[in-house]
């Protein structure tokens, strides 16, 4: 499954909630090095219950807008993990 996500680094916590039909993601960590994307890897695979290896962002690595791919899951089960 494709989702979009936007990404807001150093922001005071790691947090996602639902804008607009997409997802927002605050990371506490800075856009430097890939940690911002690591970070987004993490926190998706930790509040969707699933490994860090079945996470990829797709597109925009270098970006603040993403498209992450997960690998099974469905729209549904995000929804029931993420409230929208």
């Amino acid at each position: 499954m494709l989702i979009t996500v936007r990404v807001l680094p150093r922001s005071g916590r790691n947090t996602l909630e639902w804008e607009n039909g997409n997802l927002k993601a605050r990371l506490t960590a800075p856009p430097v090095d890939g940690a911002a994307n690591e970070a987004l890897v993490a926190l998706l695979a930790e509040r969707l219950a699933r490994p860090r290896r079945t996470i990829h962002i797709v597109r925009g690595a270098t970006s603040r807008l993403k498209t992450v791919e997960i690998e099974g899951i469905d729209q549904e089960e995000l929804v029931q993990k993420i409230p929208l």
